[in-house]
């Protein structure tokens, strides 16, 4: 019980739980469809085999080209393309080096030919339009690495790699050329894999924000596989979609359109729903524990 004119205890400072709560808020909101009607359309009027997502109209918009990842067409990530372009970015990507033995540098290139394509005529009927300076790239597993290969060779200010994977070449070495802001989303089991290099690229990535998605597994932002869970498989994952996509929207609102709102979805020191950050004081992780790993 209080005695006459004592406080009550504060949790903490007024501002930062009124910062977490919009930041709760902005999240919460990203995670949903956004104000814009969305269309649908073929990137094969260029030559390029592949899908574009655009809002229904306007001018001197952000443009975005995905990489997919290994044996997976565009077609499981429409609805990751459709919601950015429900929040005002063009959305394409190439569906190109699906086979089993995939070249990472050319699916770079087709990442880079696919921003050359919308940046570079009119979508639509004539009445939308991406901005050359505005231009962004991301992809998920294989295309994650190909974003950051791609990176060096266009005109994109912001790139973002989604649960990357190995490849060869590595893309660890071209990270650490790249000035451009980058946004890297690991699992909370990437330490110990061999399949994904999240934690180096964006160690070696100056500039680059790294966020650890919470009870996230690496095939969970492809849609529509669940064949694999039932075959024992991480399989599709609406959780895994619903942050990832939040993240990248954010992340994309504020590099490509200057909206200050969404500073925070840049910021390697905020904190954010639904992610951690890697632990510094973790033990290192040897390659044995990597093998061991593999088998369970």
């Amino acid at each position: 019980m209080l005695s006459k004119g004592s406080r009550p205890e504060r949790r903490g400072p007024v501002g930062y739980r009124r910062g977490v709560a919009r930041t709760r808020k902005l999240f919460a909101a990203l995670t949903r469809p956004g104000p814009h009607r969305v269309l649908r359309g073929d990137l094969g009027f260029a030559g390029i085999p592949g899908i574009v997502y655009t809002p229904a109209s306007g001018l001197h918009l952000p443009g975005v080209a995905f990489g997919h990842d290994w044996l997976t067409d565009v077609a499981h990530y429409a609805g990751t393309c459709e919601h950015l372009a429900s929040w005002g970015i063009v959305t394409a990507a190439p569906d190109t080096q699906r086979g089993p033995v995939p070249s990472v540098l050319t699916l770079a290139a087709d990442l880079g030919a696919t921003l050359d394509v919308i940046s570079g005529v009119r979508l639509g009927v004539g009445d939308i339009g991406v901005d050359a300076n505005k231009l962004g790239l991301a992809g998920h597993g294989f295309g994650g690495a190909a974003a950051v290969f791609a990176a060096a060779g266009t005109r994109a200010t912001a790139v973002a790699a989604i649960f990357p994977s190995v490849t060869k070449p590595s893309a660890e070495q071209e990270a650490a050329a790249l000035t451009v802001p980058g946004l890297v989303l690991a699992t909370p089991d990437d330490q110990k894999s061999l399949r994904t290099d999240a934690l180096e690229i964006a160690q070696f990535w100056d500039g680059a924000v790294l966020r650890v998605v919470k009870k996230a597994n690496a095939a969970g932002l492809a849609e529509k596989r669940n064949l694999l869970g039932l075959l024992g498989l991480p399989g599709s994952s609406s959780k895994t979609q619903k942050t990832v996509r939040a993240l990248l929207t954010g992340f994309f609102l504020f590099h490509l359109t200057g909206d200050k709102t969404y500073r925070e979805f840049a910021e390697p020191e905020a904190t954010l729903p639904r992610t951690d950050s890697p632990d510094p004081e973790a033990p290192p992780v040897t390659h044995e524990d990597r093998i061991v790993a593999l088998f369970r």
